[in-house]
Order: structure tokens, then sequence, then C-alpha cells
């Protein structure tokens, strides 16, 4: 109705291109898309807020610098919204006393049941007390889950910052607290407080985790990133130095969370003797409840969780996560089979799992001719959102397959969402936009990811898990490339049972899943990031 009042009215436009990618409209996709670069171009020349939102740029055709350019504005907005409090700066010292422990403070809307929680809610708890004093401030109330409960549990110092609605005073507590590092876990995402950060409370300011991309503020200093994420020739594309973690920038707390998904088999609907299968270790008798392979680093990370994110079993349907302050582990790996999913038993399932906006054309095209070349296999996706899988099949019949070969299912919860990747047989990544916690779901569940690696953030991290896993060999650096690997990997099911049995086995073995580790190496990178700062050094890229 807006663009038939005013046909040249930008926001309406971009919400409805946006609205069109969702669904996997591809109607006049490629002149949309140049008539979308060609109107933000236009904003951003004139100093106006460019009508594509920094979150949804990276789904565009848009050049890094216009990325970059679109949330530079962002972040001067929040600069002019702050501008009305007249606060005067806040004052900065370098020294820190003599034995002093650095103060590392967490900013999330997403401390609760969110994908970010999912990967992080460990690593407050695993901060070394007696060098880092860690405060977590959460920008959403309690939802009454075990996420938010076991990150406030296990953080040092928790502060409810939606109780204090004005970012002024927000800003004020974080800087009593004597925060030296201030993490920004949201970016541009919903919830996000970026005023809080524009009033610089802290003399440190980071990005990590969870947002994909720049947030092209002249008040964040770093953004916590690895080689393979964010290479030095790339570097342009943030307006942040980089800092990089030594494998990879992302985690999964996947061990704390799901750790009876180590187990073979499809799971069972009694309670009854089952067996784990180990690819290592042989056969494992069970009775009547889960013992874990005997891997150390398994017993170890039980030790270190004390309780599970799962919990609640309703066989032959799905698990649903168990949100009390302590979860139990369910009491066998309950019944997990392809007829329950409508997926035929014999053929070869691709599968992804993303939202539906992350697919374009030529990715679409890229998993038909993998589909073509591997007659007896389907692709299994997600109705996420469900007025996207009719748009998806009608596109697969324009491209001359047929469309019962692509299968949707609903979306589900976290746990059965995590356990049903392992019927898949290997998993296609979406370059525009990876897989990012939705990769780590399916790793963990022991399928194989292919990917290809592009330019943006956004569109590397699955190849950096891949790498910190020891799998090189499934990311792609072209579209021709990523079909190859696929088609080859399917067509082999020797070859394809050695790589999902290396898999399974690298879940222990790789840094990918190992939240502790993880942390002690964001504790040295912290460490790196305020020597230069104590030293008098301005910021800089730290990449060893």
């Amino acid at each position: 109705m807006a663009l038939k009042l005013k046909s040249e009215f930008p926001d309406a436009y971009c919400n409805l291109v946006h609205c069109l990618q969702i669904v996997c409209d591809w109607t006049d996709y490629e002149n949309r898309l140049v008539k979308l670069a060609e109107v933000v171009k236009d904003q951003v020349t004139k100093n106006r807020l460019p009508s594509v939102h920094p979150h949804h740029s990276m789904l565009y055709p848009l050049s890094h610098e216009l990325r970059k350019s679109i949330a530079a504005r962002h972040a001067t907005l929040c600069q002019e919204k702050i501008a009305i409090l007249h606060k005067p700066s806040y004052a900065h010292s370098k020294d820190k006393p003599t034995g002093a422990r650095l103060k590392i403070g967490y900013v999330s809307s997403d401390f609760c049941n969110h994908p970010t929680s999912h990967l992080m809610q460990s690593v407050p708890g695993f901060h070394n007390r007696d060098k880092y004093e860690v405060f977590c401030y959460a920008l959403t109330p309690d939802d009454n889950t075990s996420f938010r409960k076991k990150i406030i549990q296990e953080s040092e110092h928790f502060t409810d910052l939606s109780q204090i609605t004005d970012n002024g005073d927000a800003a004020d507590k974080i800087y009593k607290d004597g925060i030296q590092i201030l993490v920004n876990m949201n970016g541009y995402t919903k919830g996000a407080r970026n005023e809080i950060f524009a009033l610089k409370p802290a003399p440190l300011q980071v990005m990590w985790l969870g947002y994909p991309g720049t947030s092209g503020a002249n008040y964040m200093d770093y953004i916590i990133t690895d080689a393979v994420t964010s290479p030095a020739e790339l570097a342009d594309q943030y307006s942040e130095k980089l800092a990089y973690m030594p494998n990879t920038f992302f985690i999964g707390d996947h061990k704390c969370m799901f750790p009876h998904l180590l187990l073979n088999g499809s799971g069972t609907d009694q309670a009854e003797e089952i067996k784990v299968i180990d690819s290592q270790a042989g056969v494992i008798q069970i009775n009547n409840k889960i013992h874990w392979p005997m891997h150390v680093s398994v017993v170890q990370t039980m030790q270190q969780c004390n309780k599970v994110q799962a919990g609640g079993v309703q066989l032959l349907t799905q698990v649903v996560i168990d949100q009390s302050a302590t979860p139990s582990l369910p009491r066998s790996l309950p019944l997990t089979l392809r007829s329950q999913y409508s997926l035929p038993e014999r053929a070869v399932i691709f599968c992804n799992f993303n939202q539906l906006y992350k697919i374009d054309p030529p990715t679409l095209k890229s998993w038909v001719d993998i589909l073509k070349r591997v007659p007896d296999s389907v692709l299994w996706l997600l109705k996420f959102p469900a007025a996207g899988e009719p748009n998806i099949l009608l596109n697969v019949q324009q491209m001359e397959l047929d469309p019962s070969r692509v299968i949707f299912s609903n979306v589900a919860a976290k746990e059965e969402h995590v356990r049903r990747g392992r019927l898949a047989d290997i998993c296609l990544d979406t370059p525009l936009c990876n897989g990012h916690t939705t990769s780590m779901d399916v790793i963990w569940a022991g399928t194989p990811v292919v990917t290809m690696k592009m330019e943006t953030l956004a569109s590397r991290v699955a190849s950096s898990q891949l790498t910190a896993l020891g799998f090189p060999e499934l990311i792609a650096s072209t579209r021709e490339e990523y079909v190859d690997i696929a088609v080859r990997y399917a067509s082999d099911p020797s070859l394809l049972k050695q790589l999902r049995n290396r898999i399974k086995d690298a879940r222990l073995s790789s840094p990918l899943f190992d939240t502790q580790l993880y942390t002690q190496h964001l504790e040295e990178l912290y460490s790196k990031i305020w020597k230069k700062y104590n030293n008098g050094e301005p910021a800089d890229h730290i990449l060893k």
C-alpha cells in the first residue's frame, strides 16, 4: 500500500525486498537487488539513514565499503540519541593496581533461551577468578529458563539492565563497576542498546560472537574473530581492529547441553538396555541409563557441567528442554528415525536447517545440481518460515527437478532440532550467510557440513568451524567445487561412513566444542588488548 501511494518510498521498497527474501520469492530478483543497491548508495551519499538494516546488508550484493557505511550511519544514530543527555565523557585510567584483576563486562539481550546463550552459557563460569572479574549485564528480563539461571549462578556479578531503562544510568552503572573491557554481544540484533556503548563507559569496547559483521562504530575498538573468518586482507570491511582467537572465534556449549548425543544408534522408546557405540572404543553395554563412551574429556565435561540443558522426554515425538534450574538427562537416547520426518530410509539425505532467507538462487541451483548428480537423494529443509516452502518447491520445479525430492519439516524444540540432525548424511551450508549456531548443532549430531567461503564474516563462519574441527577438505572456494565435494561423499558410502566417524571423534578432540579451553584463549586475548592500552598504544590488529 505504501508503495502504491508513493512509488519512490525507499523504506517501504527495502522492507518489501527483505520480506520477499525471507519467503524466497525471487520474482524479478536481479532487478530488485540492483534497485536496492542504488537506493542505499543514494542514501549514504546524502548522509541519510539507510533503509537497509546493517544485519540485512550481508544478504545483498553490496560492496564492503557500502555495508560498513550502513553500519556506521546506524552507529552515528546512537551517538545522536545520547547527545541529548549532555553527559560529560567518562575519565578512564590506564593504571591497574598490581595484582588487581582485569574487569570484563558482557552486555547482551540474549542471556536467555537464545542461540547465543546456547553457545556461550558456560563461558562466565569458566573464567579464572584469580585473574579476571566477570560482570554480565542483561538487557532483557529474566525468562526463567535454565540458560538464564546458569549464567546468573556462574557469573561473579550479574546485573539486569532491563530494569535500568535510561541508557545514561546504565552506562553509569557499568562505569562505577570499573569495567575495563566491555563486550558487545548484540551488534545490531534485536534487543541491542548500542547507545550504552556510544557513551563509552569502559576504556576498551569489543564486539564478540552475537553479531556477524562490523559495528561501523568509532566507539568500538576491536572485533574478536579469527584468521579464517576475517583474514587480514579483508580487514578494510571492518571499522574495528581485528583481534584473533587462535582456533576459531566461534564456540558451542554442546558438551554441556547435549552429551547424550555422543551416542550412536537410533535410540529407544522403552526404558530398556541400549548400546553405546564409539568408533574407537567399541561397544559398551548400558542398563536403563546412559553411560558415556569412556573418553576422559567427556567424563571431565560431565563433572564440570553437573547439569545438562535437555530433559523431559516425550518419546517418539521430541524432547522438550527442561527449563528448571537443574534439568535432568534423558534416561536413554530418544527414538529418532527417518520415518518420523517422512524421510526415505535408504536415500542419501542432504539437509539444511537454516532460516530460508539465507538461501539465494545460486545456492538453490547448486543444491539442485547435487541432487541431479546423486539420483537416490533428497533435500531436507525447514518450514522456517512455512510461507517459503511453496516458493522453494516452485523454483526447484522450474530447475527441472521433481519437487517431491525436497522435504520440509517443522521447526522443533532445541534438543530435537539437534538430535534429528544425525538422520541426515550431509549438511549443505548456505554460502551467502552460513549456518552459525545451526552448523554447530549439525556437527554435534555427527553430520558433516559442506560450505563455501565468500568474503563477508557471515559467509566464512562455517569455514572457521570446519578448520578448527580439522576438516578443511569440506570447504570449497567455488560453487563448482562445493557441488563436487558434496557429490563425492554422497556417491561413496564407504567414504561417507569414514567421514562421519571422523566427525564424531573430532567433536571431542578438537577445540571447537571445548568451552573451557576457549575461555582460556579469550582471557589471553583480553590481556593482550589491555596490555596495548596500558602501554599507551593505540588499538591495532592483534593477529597472533
